[in-house]
């Protein structure tokens, strides 16, 4: 009955750690391709070669569900892979899903037209190529108007963060901040479009001052897949035992996702 939770590095453990504590009787399988990190500098097909492929591992493990929590991949390739590559009986599923549920007030299922939202005027911090992808504002666009969103791709931040420099990583965020105010001076609600982000989430809050909402993925992650298990129960897969795999050295790994989640965690080759 496992889930799987897919991320490029280590940014997807903050989704993991909230589907834990939202669903723990729920066994995830956690696979990391730290060795092929970060995926927000690569192309589009080098992604979705990527994706597909650790998606298989995690099919294979027993997982029949799998949330890709890595932005990058949700942009770059969850819409391919669903068009034509997902086996029957399987599920991919992104993380765009939740931030956008949140900011337009409506379930992801209501397909009902476009219309106007009280926010107008939205900041997105993601990587260059969730950016380039545009898959934020086309998926926005479907439920609201009138929204005008300006896109900041925060380089190295991700970087930073998997380095462990997050005194870089923090004074990154405040550059990124600050070039996106130059473009957009008084946003209303801001999306940390990428899942190391909540980690800097104060960091975040406080360049942008108090008036901003900020989204983080996380918790909403958590609650939507809280109620997509429950109106699809049969999509939680045989698998019955949780894990953590990586595409890296499991020991390094291992030691950098206990500093990321104070806890010890233990990864395995994938």
């Amino acid at each position: 009955m496992a889930v799987g939770i897919f991320d490029s590095g280590l940014g997807g453990l903050t989704v993991l750690d909230a589907v834990q504590r939202r669903l723990p009787d729920v066994p995830f399988v956690y696979l990391g391709d730290n060795a092929n990190a970060p995926y927000g500098v690569r192309d589009a097909q080098d992604v979705y070669d990527l994706t597909t492929a650790a998606t298989q591992r995690l099919f294979d493990a027993g997982c029949d569900l799998v949330v890709l929590a890595c932005n990058t991949a949700s942009a770059a390739a969850l819409r391919r892979m669903q068009e034509g590559w997902v086996p029957p009986g399987k599920r991919v599923l992104g993380v765009f899903v939740p931030l956008i549920e949140a900011l337009t007030e409506r379930r992801w299922g209501d397909n009902s037209p476009p219309r106007e939202v009280a926010v107008k005027h939205v900041a997105l911090f993601a990587t260059p190529a969730t950016v380039r992808s545009r898959a934020f504002q086309r998926e926005l666009a479907f439920r609201a108007i009138g929204v005008d969103v300006e896109a900041q791709a925060c380089g190295g931040v991700v970087d930073a963060i998997e380095d462990g420099d997050l005194i870089l990583a923090e004074a990154l965020v405040r550059g990124h901040v600050d070039a996106l105010l130059r473009k957009m001076p008084e946003p209303k609600a801001a999306i940390l479009g990428c899942t190391h982000y909540p980690l800097l989430q104060d960091v975040f809050q406080t360049a942008l001052g108090p008036g901003v909402q900020v989204y983080s993925q996380a918790d909403l992650v958590a609650e939507s897949l809280a109620d997509y298990l429950n109106r699809h129960p049969g999509l939680i897969g045989p698998g019955r035992e949780s894990g953590y795999l990586t595409t890296g050295n499991p020991g390094r790994v291992s030691d950098k996702a206990t500093q990321f989640l104070r806890r010890r965690i233990e990864f395995v080759a994938a």
